[in-house]
């Protein structure tokens, strides 16, 4: 089963504000732990909004809008992401549980969400 862990932005995130040394060093014995255990596929970091852009539909059968970031509100927007391919929603769970704070200002916010596969697919063969 796929899962992506969702790590939100903050404000210090969106400032581009890099993690401390310390926090830099969990996150990356985390990352090893993903690989050893067969798990991780995909993990990470994104830029500051204010290097991105958003494509909005206003009109349906319309053209899209553009619109350049930054975009104001942090608890809607992405910091990053880990995708790992795991046996159950249980062991999901259980590594994300594992994961520091990622953000390191007591500001972290992770969403667990699954990802949808075609049908008779399983993960490891993608």
């Amino acid at each position: 089963m796929l899962f992506m862990m969702i790590v939100k932005a903050s404000k210090n995130s969106e400032a581009g504000n890099l993690p401390n040394p310390e926090l830099i060093e969990s996150m990356t014995k985390y990352n090893e732990a993903l690989v050893k255990a067969g798990v991780r596929v995909a993990a990470k970091g994104l830029h500051p909004s204010s290097n991105g852009i958003r494509l909005s539909y206003p009109e349906p059968g319309g053209k899209p809008v553009l619109t350049a970031g930054p975009f104001p509100e942090t608890a809607e927007l992405v910091a990053g992401f880990f995708l790992i391919d795991v046996k159950s929603r249980k062991e999901a769970i259980e590594w994300a549980m594992r994961m520091p704070d990622p953000q390191g200002h007591g500001e972290g916010q992770i969403e667990l969400r699954q990802v949808f596969e075609a049908p008779g697919q399983t993960s490891k063969h993608l």
